[in-house]
C-alpha cells in the first residue's frame, strides 16, 4: 500500500469550536463513536468526548488505557485522557464540565436513558441542548489526506474485482462459482492488498437476487446469461469506499436485461455529469431517474441514487430527490442508479466520486461494462 499524506486532525476541533454557538451551547458532549475519532484519532468502541472552550477531555475505559495516548499523540491532538470505569468517568467528566452554562448532546446519538443520566448525574447544573449535525457537517469537505485513504481504498476494491474478474472469464461452459465464493474472494484480495476490511457486508447477488437491492451472497451458483450485481469497498485508516459493477457470463440471456443494463449505463452517466459544487444533490437524482423514467422503468428504480461516504458509508450529503443538500467541494458522493425487475434480475452501477467545481473526479475506476475480461486502468485518479 502506498504512503499516505497525514491528516490534519488537530486542526478539526478548532472549526469545531465556533460551530457550538450556533447550536445553542457553549461546550458538547460527543457520543457518537466515529465523531470521538473524526476529532481525536482515537478507535476504540467505548468513549466520550467532552469539548470545551479551553480543552477536551476523553473518557474510555482500561481496555483503551495505552491505545487512547498513542493515537492522540500521533494525531497530534491535545486532550485530557481520564481511564477508568463508568463511575470515574462520570466523575470526572462531570467536573470537567461543572462551569458549563448550556452543555450540547448529539440528539441523534444519544438515547432517553443516557439523556436522563447526563441531566441528574453528570451535568445536574447544566442545561442540556439537543443538537443535530454539529461534527457530522464539518466530516462532509474531506481535506487531501481523507480523499488519499479513499482513493486508496477505492483502487484496493477495483484491483481486487480485477482478481475476481479473472477467475469468472476462466471458468468454462460447466464450471460456477457462488455469490458468496465471489463475496469472499473479493474480500479476501481486499485485505491481501492492505485494507483493514470491507467497507460493508459485500454484496453478490445473480439471477433473481440481483433484482434486491441489498440482497446478502447465497450458496446460488452464478449462472451464464443473468446478471450479477457486485457493491462492495474497502476501508483504509477508517476510511471507506463503495463501488457496485454488474457483470454477466457470456451474453445477457434476454434482451430485456440487455436493455436494462443499457438504461442503467445511461442513467449512471448522467448523473455523475451532473455533480458539481453549487448544485442541489437532488439533480443528481432527477438526472438519473429522468433516463430511467423515459425507459418505462421508474417504478423499478426504488432507491435514492447516493449518499456521501468517508468515515460512516452512509453519510451526508444525501443524493435522493427528497435531498435538500447542495454539493460542494470535497464532498465525496456515490452515484448509484438501478433497474430492479423479479422475473428478470437486477442492475446497478455505481462509483464513489470527488465533487469539484467544475464536475467530479472518480474514485472507483473499474470499467463499467459486462464481461468479466475488462479490466481496471494501472493508475489511481488521486495521489
Amino acid at each position: 500500500m502506498s504512503v499516505l499524506p497525514a491528516m490534519d486532525v488537530a486542526a478539526r476541533v478548532d472549526r469545531l469550536r465556533p460551530r457550538l454557538a450556533d447550536a445553542g451551547c457553549d461546550a458538547l458532549v460527543v457520543t457518537n463513536l466515529v465523531n470521538i475519532c473524526y476529532l481525536t484519532g482515537f478507535t476504540g468502541s467505548a468513549g466520550l468526548l467532552l469539548v470545551l472552550g479551553h480543552e477536551m477531555v476523553l473518557a474510555t475505559d482500561g481496555r483503551y488505557r495505552e491505545q487512547a495516548g498513542e493515537q492522540l499523540a500521533t494525531a497530534g491532538v491535545e486532550a485530557r485522557v481520564e481511564v477508568g470505569g463508568a463511575a470515574h468517568q462520570r466523575r470526572t467528566i462531570g467536573e470537567a464540565g461543572a462551569g458549563v452554562e448550556r452543555l450540547g448532546l448529539e440528539a441523534t446519538h444519544v438515547t432517553w436513558a443516557q439523556q436522563r443520566a447526563f441531566a441528574d448525574e453528570w451535568f445536574p447544573a447544566a442545561e442540556l441542548v439537543a443538537t443535530t449535525g454539529v461534527v457530522e457537517e464539518l466530516r462532509q469537505v474531506k481535506d487531501a489526506g481523507e480523499l488519499a485513504r479513499m482513493a486508496e481504498a477505492a483502487s484496493i476494491a477495483d484491483r481486487a474485482l480485477d482478481a475476481v474478474k479473472v477467475r469468472l472469464a476462466a471458468m468454462g461452459p460447466d464450471a460456477s462459482l457462488s455469490e458468496q465464493e465471489v463475496a469472499l474472494a473479493l474480500e479476501v484480495e481486499m485485505r491481501h492488498l492492505g485494507a483493514s476490511g470491507s467497507a460493508f457486508p459485500t454484496i453478490v447477488a445473480s439471477g433473481p437476487n440481483g433484482a434486491k437491492p441489498h440482497a446478502l451472497p447465497t450458496s446460488r451458483p452464478i449462472g451464464r446469461g443473468e446478471m450479477v450485481v457486485i457493491d462492495f469497498g474497502a476501508t483504509v485508516d477508517g476510511y471507506r469506499s463503495d463501488m457496485t459493477r454488474t457483470l454477466c457470463l457470456g451474453p445477457p440471456a434476454t434482451e430485456t436485461l440487455a436493455r436494462m443494463f443499457e438504461v442503467v449505463s445511461d442513467a449512471q452517466r448522467a448523473g455523475v455529469a451532473t455533480v458539481s459544487a453549487g448544485r442541489p444533490a437532488s439533480d443528481v437524482d432527477a438526472a438519473c431517474r429522468a433516463v430511467i423514467d423515459d425507459a418505462g422503468w421508474g417504478t423499478a428504480f426504488v432507491h435514492g441514487t447516493g449518499h456521501g461516504v468517508g468515515l460512516d458509508i452512509h453519510e451526508a450529503p444525501a443524493v435522493a430527490a427528497t435531498s435538500s443538500d447542495t454539493l460542494a467541494v470535497g464532498h465525496v458522493v456515490t452515484v448509484e442508479p438501478g433497474v430492479y425487475v423479479p422475473s428478470q434480475g437486477g442492475v446497478r452501477i455505481e462509483d464513489t466520486v470527488v465533487v469539484t467545481d467544475g464536475g467530479c473526479l472518480p474514485l472507483t475506476l473499474s470499467p463499467k461494462t459486462l464481461s468479466p475480461e475488462n479490466l481496471s486502468p494501472n493508475e489511481g485518479c488521486l495521489t
